[in-house]
């Protein structure tokens, strides 16, 4: 077995955890990817930045194919749901203020990262994180959940996080959403409608997944305890402070922020583009 990946001698740390509302979730996709860029390149360590999204649901590309979209992205906005879509694969996912987001971004440079490598690293990370709440879980694909993947984790047979992966200019970015708190059946209730209106019955090619909101749900209702956003963010510090000797907390560079900003209006164009109805 090899020497873990969040074993690193530098972490740099961006949190965007507590932005508030007005933190777009586009800002998202566009940030992970110019840190891809910078990082592929060596220009800054390996970093984790954590976010959180207000009242947002992300779709995927095969979402956009939905025959009736337009119905289905209203029965959104009319639970008080923004909509937008991301630029890389998966399926429709909820984002709110008891979800939070980490990314870590690696460099592939030198040498590529196994894709399960990338998603074993993101594991043992929230292993680590969850070790003093007593939280065991299991890393599989859940049916009946949003965005299914076989790394979904859950306790029991309920969902509580989803992992993505996305790979561009020597540059790896691991993704995972953290239901901390909150209703998870009610989360997955809003996509579940979504797709009911989407869809119609009608076929489709792909397969959209049949939602069942019994099993999905928050860390705190699976733990029994009340968990916060803020207080996984300082289990998140104490852990990487444990695996690095340096942890760093920088701004985007100059040259970060120009990539940022042609990232930014890629990202956002592409949304445009995805949501023409």
């Amino acid at each position: 077995m090899g020497t873990s990946l969040l074993f690193q001698p530098k972490w740099r740390i961006i949190d965007q955890s507590s932005l508030g509302p007005s933190f777009d979730a586009l800002q998202s996709f566009a940030m992970d990817d110019t840190l891809c860029t910078s990082i592929g390149a060596g220009e800054s360590s390996p970093t984790v930045r954590t976010w959180v999204h207000h009242n947002t649901v992300v779709l995927g590309i095969q979402d956009t194919r939905l025959p009736h979209l337009h119905e289905g992205i209203q029965v959104l906005k009319s639970k008080g749901y923004r909509v937008i879509v991301r630029n890389s694969g998966g399926l429709a996912v909820v984002l709110d203020e008891g979800v939070l987001n980490i990314s870590i971004i690696l460099p592939e440079k030198e040498s590529s990262i196994e894709i399960n490598k990338g998603y074993d690293t993101m594991v043992e990370l929230i292993q680590k994180m969850l070790s003093p709440y007593d939280v065991m879980f299991e890393a599989r694909e859940i049916h009946g959940s949003y965005c299914p993947g076989s790394y979904d984790l859950s306790v029991g047979g309920k969902k509580f996080a989803g992992i993505s992966q996305r790979r561009i200019r020597n540059g790896a970015a691991v993704q995972i959403y953290l239901c901390v708190n909150g209703n998870g059946a009610e989360r997955a209730e809003a996509i579940r409608d979504f797709y009911q209106h989407g869809l119609q019955g009608e076929p489709t090619k792909f397969v959209y997944p049949d939602i069942q909101p019994e099993v999905m749900a928050s860390l705190s209702e699976l733990a029994g305890l009340e968990l916060t956003v803020a207080g996984l963010m300082t289990r998140l510090l104490y852990v990487l402070k444990e695996e690095s000797s340096h942890l760093v907390s920088s701004p985007l560079s100059v040259n970060e922020i120009q990539i940022y900003d042609y990232n930014y209006q890629r990202v956002w164009e592409r949304n445009v583009k995805a949501l023409e109805i």
